[in-house]
């Protein structure tokens, strides 16, 4: 398998994309640590799950808007499966509402774990990385981090973070065997989609069919929805070694969204 003897972290990984991802990093062979909230039951029965293949899947329910936590997930990955070469950051939060009305708290928080979560993951990761002369990074943002959306300012705004941050990190470990790039889907039918229907349904005076096929699908030509597997397909991709070339790059997986 061509990850065989690799160790990923995927933070946001009990559900929707982190989850996809999770289980195509096991079906090419790595050790995985989950991460994310839920309950506890579905919890270990994915860990369960995961595990009959042969792989060493643990669960850390690190909040990833606390940096200590986020270092401490990352050196527990390290400590108890052997090493941390792919860090999959994908943990997020949505919230919708003007700018004006925007709740401080909201702002605040989804910045903490859309973007400072990942780089103190990334901060914690890169020294172990280069020890070993090998590492993957990979960031799940969105078409959101090339184009906005209204009443989505701080999502949108920790995209465009987040994609800074790749570049920025893919130089500084251009020459260290390590990679750093970004996958940016369009809408994925995900809980976190789901859950920003009745908030743009009242923000926008909207049905939740009008919220569906003329605000979450208006911008994909395609008009469907993206799956969680075509991400994890392409974030896949990226941690094998026919992708090490590719570093710095934001890879779209958005249906023609953002090709105009």
């Amino acid at each position: 398998m061509v990850l065989s003897g690799k160790t990923a972290v995927v933070t946001g990984s009990t559900s929707g994309i982190g989850l996809a991802c999770a289980t195509a990093l096991v079906g090419a062979g790595a050790n995985v640590m989950l991460n994310g909230f839920g309950d506890p039951d579905a919890i270990a029965s994915t860990v369960e799950r995961l595990s009959a293949t042969g792989a060493r899947v643990l669960h850390d329910p690190a909040d990833m808007s606390k940096p200590d936590e986020v270092a401490r997930l990352v050196a527990r990955a390290a400590d108890e499966l052997g090493s941390v070469d792919i860090l999959l950051n994908n943990a997020g939060i949505q919230h919708v509402s003007p700018v004006d009305t925007f709740p401080v708290e909201k702002w605040d928080a989804i910045l903490a774990i859309n973007l400072s979560g990942a780089f103190h993951a990334m901060r914690a990761a890169v020294p172990l990385m280069r020890a070993r002369g090998w590492g993957r990074i990979v960031s799940t943002a969105s078409a959101h981090s090339v184009v906005a959306s209204p009443n989505k300012s701080a999502y949108v705004a920790a995209k465009h973070g987040l994609l800074g941050l790749t570049k920025a990190v893919a130089l500084e470990c251009a020459r260290d065997g390590i990679t750093v790039n970004c996958v940016s889907p369009g809408y994925v039918w995900t809980p976190l989609v789901e859950a920003q229907i009745p908030d743009t349904m009242t923000s926008r005076g909207l049905t939740r069919e009008q919220v569906m096929n003329d605000v979450l699908l208006a911008a994909q030509p395609t008009k469907e929805f993206v799956t969680p597997e075509q991400v994890a397909a392409m974030a896949l991709f990226l941690c094998g070694d026919e992708a090490k070339a590719i570093t710095g790059a934001n890879m779209v997986v958005d249906g023609g969204w953002t090709a105009a």
